[in-house]
C-alpha cells in the first residue's frame, strides 16, 4: 500500500498523491524530517503531507511542522502535491520514505 496513488490535472494544475509507511523503529525523528523537507524544497509544486487517514495536512517544506507530527513506526505518510513537477515530487518523497530516509536499519 505504498507508492504514487494518483495523478491528475485540474484547471491546468497538475496534481499527484502517494503514500508510504514509516519503517524506522523510532519513527519520523529529526534527521529524517530534515531530509524530507530538504527534498520537498527542491520542487516548485506545493507539497503537503499527513500521518494517517485522519491527520491534519501540513506543509511538507516546513521542518518544524513535519517534526511536530511525531509519526510513529508503522504509520502511513500521505503526500499530495500540486504544480508542474507534482508527479516527480511525490515519487521522490515516497521513494525516500521507502528507502528509510537512506538510514541504516537498526
Amino acid at each position: 500500500m505504498s507508492g504514487v496513488a494518483k495523478s491528475m490535472e485540474t484547471s491546468g494544475d497538475r496534481q499527484a498523491a502517494g503514500e508510504a509507511v514509516i519503517s524506522h523503529k523510532i519513527g519520523l525523528h529529526a534527521r529524517p524530517s530534515v531530509k524530507l523537507t530538504k527534498l520537498a524544497k527542491q520542487f516548485r509544486s506545493a507539497i503537503r503531507l499527513r500521518a494517517g487517514e485522519d491527520g491534519a495536512w501540513i506543509d511538507a517544506k516546513s521542518v518544524v511542522k513535519v517534526m511536530a507530527l511525531k509519526v510513529k513506526a508503522g504509520e502511513v505518510l500521505a503526500f499530495e502535491a500540486a504544480g508542474e513537477d507534482s508527479d516527480e515530487a511525490v515519487t521522490a518523497l515516497v521513494a525516500l520514505v521507502e528507502r528509510n530516509f537512506d538510514e541504516p536499519h537498526d
